[in-house]
């Protein structure tokens, strides 16, 4: 069983209880790690209606935001928007929409913007985007598109009064697998006015730890808050290297194949692994901690429970 570590939530702070408060100024107010989860926009009823089952567990545990991601092609691209704008305006959350430049020309951005200010949302996760094929395909610039993320911040800063977020890399982006390069990105962004970042899943906490101090090293002070995904099936494994462009390690995979066939043991080995991994970077003071739910709520709420016992 994890260690039980209690994220010191001190409830009744201003900030934390305004709803116009930004994650920019949730993050710099001394109200503890903030938390947060990631949706994704659902592709039929069925994934709709289990969207919204999510949501409204979740949104009960009181998260300083949710956070929805973006797919490039059309009817995706709609479908997240239409989620995002829902969830805003009809839930009590606040609410951060994803925008990726891959595959779409600049002005297509400007208009999916537009959308968002519109709908009343202010917080943009501006993610480069990998190609069709995964994050191992070599990146093309689209002809009429942005070269990288720090465009998209730029662009996205320069088009309305927007909170920022950008993502970072603890296990190395798999295009170079450079560590000090990752770095520098990410300083870049900080600098184009991002106001935090959210890495990609990981699973080793030293990892996290050695991306801050080697921005901190170069004199940013970006906060960089850890992305979570328990492992809840088997056939999740491929799918998260994938995802991350690295195998997950070799202790995680063991423990995991020790459950079995059985659904449930890996649904809970799982959920140890992640509970563990959120204790300990609990303990080295992460700035938040946000959970990438695949659009459900057991084991991301268990995991919650166990680090808050008092709002099991």
């Amino acid at each position: 069983m994890a260690p039980e570590t209690t994220l010191d939530r001190r409830p009744g702070m201003t900030t934390r209880t305004d709803p116009h408060a930004t994650i920019a100024e949730l993050l710099a107010a001394p109200t503890g790690p903030l938390f947060s989860f990631e949706l994704f926009p659902p592709k039929d009823d069925d994934q709709r209606r289990t969207l919204w089952q999510t949501v409204r567990r979740l949104e009960a545990l009181g998260p300083d935001f949710v956070s929805v991601t973006y797919g490039a092609n059309g009817s995706s691209r709609e479908r997240t928007i239409e989620i995002t704008e829902a969830i805003a305006q009809h839930t009590t959350l606040r609410t951060m929409a994803h925008l990726t430049c891959a595959s779409q020309p600049a002005e297509q951005l400007r208009r999916v913007i537009g959308w968002y200010a519109a709908a009343g949302i202010r917080h943009v996760m501006a993610i480069r985007g990998d190609m069709p094929g995964g994050p191992t395909v070599p990146w093309e610039q689209h002809p009429q598109g942005l070269r990288n993320a720090t465009e998209l911040v730029e662009l996205v800063r320069s088009l309305g009064d927007f909170c920022v977020g950008v993502g970072a890399f603890p296990d190395l982006h798999p295009e170079r697998y450079d560590a000090e390069l990752d770095a520098r990105l990410l300083v870049e962004k900080a600098q184009a006015g991002a106001s935090f970042a959210i890495t990609q899943l990981f699973f080793t906490p030293s990892r996290y730890f050695e991306l801050v101090d080697r921005v901190r090293s170069l004199g940013c002070d970006l906060p960089i808050i850890p992305g979570i995904m328990p492992v809840t099936r088997l056939s999740q494994i491929q799918r998260f290297a994938e995802l991350s462009g690295a195998d997950l390690p070799a202790p995680v995979v063991a423990r995991l194949e020790q459950a079995g066939d059985d659904p449930a043991k890996v649904r809970q080995a799982g959920t140890d692994i992640a509970t563990e991994l959120c204790a300990a970077l609990l303990e080295g003071g992460v700035p938040g901690l946000h959970f990438l739910t695949m659009n459900r709520s057991t084991a991301t709420r268990e995991i919650y429970a166990r680090l808050n016992p008092s709002h099991g």
